[in-house]
């Protein structure tokens, strides 16, 4: 059930308040609206600097009553802190090739999704996803949307089934006008100690610079929230605020 918010384009509407998955024992609410038509890409554009996220052709954000917790962050590419540790995990994974592949969603694809639910989010609002849940999160948007193929190995390599090796990770990636955001990604979690999440964002981080765009969207940073505490790594970092996109500290920032 939901409340309507406005009858002018774009519309906006209102959750009922449900269960928070990031704080236990808060209840949340989103404001929403649809993304299609010509408009979409636009639209998309202008949320997404306001601090909406997108699910499929729907953009949303938090509109919680007594809660603020969520941030929306994004990566500041051109002044990007290369530290030790992420030049390690560069070289770690310098066998990795990444392909733009249609907006298409395949089996082989699905079976890495379903590895990485069933081990990094068991119970969780997307453990019970389908292939045709996942064929509609790939393939319905009217948006610049990509999919990165990111695989290992070779035909050499006893793993690979590919001719361009083994695939090991997805993002589903959406290009805005300053940046590129992360609407979606995953990975196997059998070779864990390559770190593929944290090479996905600095793989994202490099493709911005290669494209001329200034930002990397990591949707909403929680400080009390464990799960989310990976994207304060990526610094230097913006919050949206109350004035506007600023520089955060997440060592010091709670708000």
């Amino acid at each position: 059930m939901t409340e309507q918010l406005g009858t002018k384009f774009p519309q906006f509407y209102l959750t009922v308040p449900a269960p928070c998955p990031y704080l236990d024992g808060q209840l949340e609410r989103k404001v929403f609206t649809q993304l299609q038509g010509n408009l979409a890409v636009p639209l998309n554009d202008a949320l997404t600097h306001a601090g909406f996220r997108r699910s499929q052709n729907i953009a949303y954000k938090p509109a919680c009553e007594d809660c603020n917790a969520c941030v929306s962050v994004r990566v500041v590419s051109d002044a990007f802190d290369w530290t030790p540790s992420f030049k390690r995990v560069m070289k770690r994974n310098a066998d990795i090739t990444s392909a733009l592949v249609p907006t298409v969603a395949t089996d082989e694809q699905f079976s890495v999704l379903r590895s990485y639910l069933d081990a990094r989010h068991s119970g969780g609002g997307m453990s019970d996803m389908t292939v045709l849940d996942y064929a509609s999160m790939v393939e319905d948007t009217t948006l610049k949307t990509y999919v990165i193929e990111y695989r290992a190995g070779s035909l050499e390599d006893p793993y690979a089934n590919h001719p361009d090796g083994a695939l090991v990770a997805v993002a589903l990636t959406d290009e805005l006008g300053d940046g590129l955001s992360m609407v979606y990604s995953f990975f196997d979690p059998s070779v864990e100690q390559r770190s593929l999440g944290t090479y996905m964002v600095l793989d994202h981080i490099e493709k911005s610079l290669e494209q001329d765009l200034s930002y990397v969207y990591l949707g909403y940073w929680v400080a009390a929230s464990a799960k989310m505490g990976y994207k304060a790594r990526f610094r230097p970092l913006e919050g949206l605020k109350g004035d506007g996109w600023e520089r955060i500290d997440p060592s010091h920032d709670g708000d």
